[in-house]
């Protein structure tokens, strides 16, 4: 029976990979170990309640303490999912990004080095990579340079050099995944697909940055997730995969895509004041994984749009407890406060 540990399983990619290995690999164990930050939802896991081969453990990726007492002797696979992520509270402050993707990336490594790890398979992102022409014909590769423009991208930029090291210099067994951006249910509502779902849904206005016409590389979480796991039974030691499902789509066009599936007016985005160093496009090449994992995504843009505006037409209650944050509250009552 392989032995799982996944950081962050409790986040929206996080619990999307732990119920695919719950769902595909039925002789194994997952040890689920999660701080329930504000994007760590309890709810996100409640279905597994009862599951034998799922473990849940609270705890914080830069304690070193915590993390070798959760991690076991006998872990198959680490898949470091935790981290701070988004790019507009990374600006209001960076400090908690340095903090969490930066030495929490690293207490990690030396926790699977001590506990002989066989295979650390690190959840980056392809804005370690910058920003491409808005118009030309380029895509992000493995190999294109790190150019990262937010301090969220830099601190994730910073983890994967940590990965790269702990291979280089240890021996650590890591591949390197980096993707763009994910829909799919269960994503925290601050996210622009939720976003514009919830706020669509109860007729509110729709918030675009800028001009709208920011591109950004869109994929489905399943599929996302099932890369993710070919690259860790299939990768290659030292290796990066981008990920990615060639679908590029302009900010405005989403949220235009999403009002008309709602039978909302267009009129309901509202352009607002452009993020501080937004970057224009992101565009991922993702030959590699294709060519190499035998990976190719099982949703369109239109079919996992369906699915993902049924999930929150159909979980009401899960945004509500996400969007006020009862969700805390219920894990306080359940577990005792933080």
């Amino acid at each position: 029976m392989p032995n799982f540990f996944v950081t962050g399983g409790a986040g929206f990619i996080g619990s999307a990979f732990v119920r695919l290995l719950l769902d595909e690999l039925p002789a194994c164990d997952v040890v689920n170990f999660d701080a329930l930050t504000y994007a760590g939802n309890p709810d996100n896991l409640s279905d597994l309640e009862g599951e034998a081969r799922h473990r849940f453990v609270r705890g914080d990726i830069c304690d070193p303490r915590a993390v070798l007492d959760a991690l076991g002797e006998a872990t198959d696979y680490l898949f470091h999912f935790a981290a701070e992520s988004h790019v507009d509270r990374s600006i209001e402050s960076a400090r908690e990004f340095i903090r969490t993707n930066v030495l929490g990336t690293q207490v990690l490594l030396d926790a699977a080095r001590a506990r002989r790890v066989r295979r650390f398979v690190h959840v980056s992102t392809d804005e370690v990579m910058g920003s491409l022409g808005e118009d030309d014909a380029t895509f992000f590769t493995e190999d294109s340079p790190f150019a990262p423009n937010s301090p969220y991208a830099a601190s994730k930029a910073a983890a994967e050099h940590l990965v790269r090291a702990a291979h280089h210099t240890f021996g650590l067994d890591c591949v390197v995944t980096r993707c763009g951006n994910n829909y799919g249910p269960r994503q925290f509502p601050e996210k622009l697909v939720p976003l514009a779902i919830s706020n669509a849904t109860a007729d509110d206005p729709v918030p675009v940055y800028g001009d709208g016409r920011n591109v950004r590389d869109w994929i489905y979480v399943e599929d996302h997730c099932r890369a993710i796991l070919a690259a860790a039974e299939r990768g290659r030691a030292g290796e990066v995969y981008n990920v990615g499902a060639r679908n590029e789509r302009r900010n405005l066009e989403v949220v235009e895509a999403i009002l008309d599936a709602l039978g909302k007016p267009r009129s309901l985005a509202r352009f607002v004041k452009d993020r501080p160093g937004h970057d224009r496009r992101y565009a991922i090449d993702p030959a590699k994984v294709e060519r190499e994992l035998g990976w190719r995504p099982r949703e369109t843009w239109e079919s996992g749009l369906r699915k993902t505006i049924r999930w929150y037409a159909d979980h009401a209650d899960w945004v509500a407890r996400a969007r006020s944050g009862d969700y805390r509250e219920f894990y306080a009552r359940q577990y005792g406060a933080s």
